[in-house]
């Protein structure tokens, strides 16, 4: 993702040079609530000498209520580059998801989500919230009771609605945006017993159909790692803001794209 690679010689008829890279900058989980007064404000003043586009990783507010994602909005219009972004499961919170995601949008966020995808400056941005379910051998089946089959059954079509989107680009280079985790490696350090709430091995799955995929950023595990890759090597960042303090003081991490 981040390596480069001498150019080759150009062609006749062919592109001349190396694609331009892209500065993705990325965060999720700033859980901003009610009692909040200009919360991000400055993150989101800096981040244009950092980064060419902004990435919104979910749980941007806490409950999901009015006056929060209002709040949030007002630090949001301080940035100075596009942005993307996912919802999280504290939109969700107080029933009204879609309310929270036409703010936002009328805010100025490309919002990912119904199989929805966007493309800035050659790179693609795809995703979708996510959803839980496990790992691996742990992860859960349709099996048994018409509850759990109904479960799984909300996995399989989150996940479905995520390759929609991802599938959607023509782009070499795509991002994909989730809340929630597609591998484990980033929620270790968050207790075993509840690493099955925190992502599904189905969102790796599907990610790895698509060799154009160069990065997906998540958050909602506050207290797992900050990197890992899916099976086919693709890096999966953890950008939830309690993990990004313990790497530094800037609250969001940058990759090249």
């Amino acid at each position: 993702m981040t390596q480069s690679t001498d150019p080759q010689t150009p062609q006749p008829g062919l592109d001349a040079g190396p694609k331009k890279r892209l500065r993705v900058a990325a965060v999720g989980d700033l859980h901003v609530g009610e009692a909040s007064e200009k919360p991000y404000r400055e993150l989101f003043e800096q981040v244009h000498q950092d980064a060419d586009v902004l990435c919104l990783c979910g749980d941007m507010v806490n409950f999901g209520k009015t006056r929060e994602v209002e709040i949030l909005i007002e630090d949001l219009k301080t940035c100075r580059i596009p942005m993307v972004g996912v919802m999280g499961n504290h939109e969700h919170e107080c029933g009204q998801p879609d309310h929270v995601q036409d703010m936002l949008c009328e805010a100025g966020v490309k919002m990912i989500a119904a199989g929805r995808s966007y493309e800035i400056e050659g790179v693609g941005f795809a995703g979708g919230k996510g959803f839980v379910g496990g790992f691996g051998r742990y992860m859960l089946s349709p099996f048994g009771e018409g509850s759990i089959k109904t479960f799984v059954q909300e996995a399989v079509e989150d996940a479905n609605q995520i390759e929609t989107s991802i599938r959607s680009l023509r782009t070499e280079r795509s991002v994909v945006l989730l809340h929630y985790s597609p591998v484990v490696d980033t929620v270790v350090g968050e207790p075993p017993e509840i690493h099955a709430f925190l992502g599904s091995s189905r969102l790796a799955e599907t990610i790895d159909r698509y060799e154009n995929v160069k990065l997906v950023v998540h958050g909602h595990a506050h207290r797992g790692a900050p990197e890992g890759a899916t099976h086919r090597g693709v890096p999966v960042y953890n950008v939830a803001l309690p993990v990004l303090r313990t790497l530094g003081d800037t609250p969001y991490r940058v990759f090249e794209v």
